[in-house]
């Protein structure tokens, strides 16, 4: 009987398949006369040609571990962002489904337990079924031959080296037979088939099993049932061709081709694969989420991977740092919380609308630790410029994220009046704050060894004006009573301050000029720029008394196996006395209370005490409210920018919804950080700040004792204890004892500025007469009698 032509084995195809035969048969030491020499015969070369060729290959492959996500998780242990250059999940083979194991063992090699690298014996059942079938039902190679190919695609480092991996040809053929025999000699089956489920590529992404799993039906591995399993174990053989997303009735078909093939093999019944074949697809797909965008936290996000990038420790470069991220399955601990989190992005974008000619921020960070609690802008993260998204981060130091920072206006004012109080200027310092004043420059010295200011400018007040002391020129701030108080500080220490406490100032002299200068008379007016987490951070430092901890957004990171390979500990440095920071924040508070910017207009005062300072730059482009509790330190901020980020005025802007007449940072960016801070402070411990002690600090306000009827020793060093100076006013009637205190002025329990002098007036012992009662005269004889006068 003749075969028909299409169902005939041609000679080519026989030699291809017969050749690959002879050359395991040679490697494997089993070439003799009635196998390899007629096959060598029909394919034209010779088995000591082969066996030379496989003498010249390494001996085996030395395997790396396969790229899996790293996943960025909150302060809580909670997922926040997945970063891959391939998903995938590592799993152990005790940690995958024993009818998954089944199912691919069925379709892909069902000898791989009975044989060694080569099925020659399925080899060759393939090659006859295949030929007559007309296409490709069966796989020829086997589990570990295939684990070898994926293994050889995934470590290839060069155009050459995948095109080696993946060409057609018998010195790939040769080479992968070599490495799957030394894999069976040295490695287990087990091990074997769970390196294949965890490298194989099953479609839209998804790479191992655990990720396949997830991705389709939500499932882990070791949870996935008959149907599932059939579905998966089908899509290694054609992972675009059969992926179930696109193509649905080709992922049925293969996946009953698999239910088949396990009953054929008696793995399951001919019932159930009967019965499964009628069922759907029955996916349940979780879109793969890779990278910052998808992350609730996606700013946050982008600080931590550009804080990593920037890190020498992870890699020699840039380029082996980001390898390492995208590939190493990492944990990476941070900082953020994401009820802060939540509670800024709720504010930020509340006030400031993604498409508005604004951009408003917010930054969180912990004092003591520098943990960052929170970052958040109004324009969320994205590549749809029309919807308001960007990819630029306006939060962080320009380091780290994409802006050059914003005029941070008289936020700085803190670092002069931290200087003043080192330098032992006190408190009740006042100065006849005029409305517009002009400086000479040449009265603000400049850092030792560097050259003296000189020229004059003129500033103006946008509050109040008058006789002040620092309380209330702070409280108000109040622009020319600022600048007289750094006419007495000098230029150098705030500025070495600010930077000390975090801020970024990295251009204190400018050109030969002095333009673009940081370091300029008018620091005290924040004409410098800085990021919301600069100010943060440096405001962080006045809530932990003096103790100036360094951003910290990452806790740790964990390598796949939960090893710790990293820790980040807080970076922290006293920078100025206890008693100094105690005092900022005694004065700072005066603005969240009533008659302070923020209480009067913003509304900011809290359910725990909280200090604060204003800032609105010059020229109207930015406004800043930053302040701290113990706890937590949070920069709010709104600069006007269009949608490529450059700067704009905020007066004239709709923001919010709100036209913008004139923008200040205590009307505007201060309800935004209120609204934020009123849902973090229903968890903050209600810890005051530690009143300033009136020993250390010049001029705070403190109470003064009530020292009424003490002898004159004990009152005096009760009033000296209390950091007031005494004099003696000479004696007045009172029922006190005699020579004992009779009363003060300022009376006991009042307030008054430290270093003050207290009057002590002695008691002579005997009572004031009593008062005349009413129209009571002298001379007179009747109630009419005398004159009233």
């Amino acid at each position: 009987m003749s075969v028909p032509r299409n169902e005939r084995l041609s000679a080519g195809r026989i030699a291809s398949h017969l050749g690959v035969m002879l050359a395991v048969a040679v490697v494997m030491g089993v070439v003799v006369a009635g196998l390899a020499i007629p096959f060598a015969g029909v394919i034209g070369i010779g088995a000591r040609n082969v066996a030379t060729t496989m003498d010249a290959l390494p001996a085996e492959l030395k395997t790396e571990a396969l790229a899996q996500k790293t996943r960025i998780v909150d302060s809580q242990g909670n997922v926040i962002a997945s970063l891959y250059d391939e998903n995938r999940i590592n799993v152990p083979l005790d940690q995958i489904s024993r009818t998954m194991v089944k199912a691919i063992v069925a379709i892909e090699d069902y000898r791989f337990y009975q044989h060694g690298a080569l099925d020659l014996k399925g080899t060759l059942r393939a090659l006859i079924t295949n030929q007559a079938s007309s296409g490709v039902v069966q796989g020829g190679s086997s589990i570990t031959q295939q684990m070898v190919k994926l293994t050889l695609l995934s470590q290839a480092k060069t155009k050459k080296e995948m095109k080696e991996a993946t060409d057609d040809t018998y010195a790939r053929k040769l080479r992968e037979l070599r490495y799957a025999i030394a894999f069976e000699q040295h490695y287990s089956k087990d091990w074997i088939l769970e390196r294949y489920l965890n490298i194989a590529y099953f479609g839209d992404g998804a790479y191992g099993i655990q990720a396949a799993a997830r991705h389709y039906f939500g499932v882990n591995a070791k949870d996935l049932n008959l149907r599932q399993s059939a579905v998966l174990a089908g899509l290694v053989k054609n992972p675009t061709g059969y992926d179930p997303t696109n193509s649905p009735d080709r992922a049925i078909e293969r996946r009953n081709v698999v239910l088949d093939r396990m009953a054929e093999l008696n793995v399951i019944s001919h019932e159930k694969a009967a019965k499964t074949k009628k069922q759907k697809l029955g996916l349940h797909v979780i879109p793969s989420k890779n990278g910052c965008v998808f992350s609730r936290a996606p700013f946050f996000c982008d600080y931590v991977v550009n804080k990593l990038l920037h890190d020498p420790s992870l890699g020699r470069s840039v380029k082996d740092r980001k390898s390492l991220l995208y590939s190493g399955g990492l944990t990476i601990r941070t900082t953020v919380d994401l009820r802060d989190q939540d509670a800024a992005d709720a504010s930020v974008r509340s006030h400031v609308f993604p498409t508005d000619q604004a951009i408003g921020a917010l930054a969180m960070i912990e004092p003591g630790t520098g943990d960052v609690k929170a970052i958040s802008q109004s324009r969320p993260m994205g590549g749809d410029r029309k919807a308001g998204q960007t990819y630029l981060n306006y939060v962080v130091p320009q380091k780290y994220g994409d802006s050059a920072g914003f005029q941070a206006g008289s936020t700085f004012k803190a670092f002069v009046l931290a200087a003043a109080i080192n330098q032992g200027i006190p408190l009740s310092k006042t100065f006849n704050a005029q409305h517009t004043m002009t400086f000479d420059q040449a009265d603000y010295a400049n850092c030792p060894n560097e050259p003296p200011f000189a020229g004059t400018f003129d500033v103006s007040n946008s509050t109040v004006d008058g006789v002040m002391d620092v309380y209330r020129g702070t409280q108000k701030s109040v622009n020319t009573f600022y600048l007289q108080l750094e006419a007495l500080t000098g230029v150098c220490e705030p500025f070495k301050l600010a930077r000390e406490m975090g801020v970024d100032l990295t251009d204190p002299k400018g050109d030969q000029y002095g333009n673009g200068a940081e370091r300029v008379p008018t620091f005290t007016l924040g004409v410098d720029n800085a990021s919301p987490l600069e100010m943060a951070e440096a405001y962080a430092t006045f809530g932990a008394r003096g103790l100036h901890c360094d951003a910290r957004p990452i806790t740790a990171i964990e390598d796949s196996g939960g090893n710790t390979i990293k820790e980040f500990p807080s970076q922290c440095q006293q920078v100025m006395p206890q008693s100094t920071a105690d005092a900022v924040s005694d004065v700072l508070r005066g603005v969240q209370e009533p008659g302070g910017f923020g209480y009067d207009v913003g509304h900011t005062n809290l359910t725990v005490p909280s200090a604060a300072k204003t800032g609105t730059s010059q020229d109207g482009k930015s406004v800043w409210f930053v302040g701290y509790t113990p706890h937590i330190a949070t920069a709010g901020m709104i600069a006007g920018a269009d949608q490529l980020g450059r700067p704009l005025k905020l007066a004239g802007q709709y923001v919010g919804g709100n036209y913008v007449y004139t923008a200040t940072g205590s009307g505007f960016a201060g309800p935004m950080w209120a609204e934020a801070m009123h849902v973090v402070d229903d968890t903050l411990p209600n810890d005051d700040f530690i009143q300033p002690s009136p020993d250390d600090v010049a001029g705070v306000m403190a109470t003064v004792p009530d020292v009424n009827g003490y002898d004159i020793g004990s009152a005096e060093a009760a009033i000296e204890a209390a950091g007031f100076t005494y004099v003696l006013g000479g004696y007045r009637p009172s029922t006190y004892s005699k020579d004992t205190v009779a009363y003060t002025y300022p009376a006991g329990g009042s307030e008054s500025s430290s270093g003050e002098t207290v009057t002590i007036y002695q008691s002579t012992g005997s009572p004031p007469p009593p008062p005349k009662p009413p129209g009571h005269h002298h001379g007179g004889g009747g109630k009419h009698g005398g004159k009233h006068r």
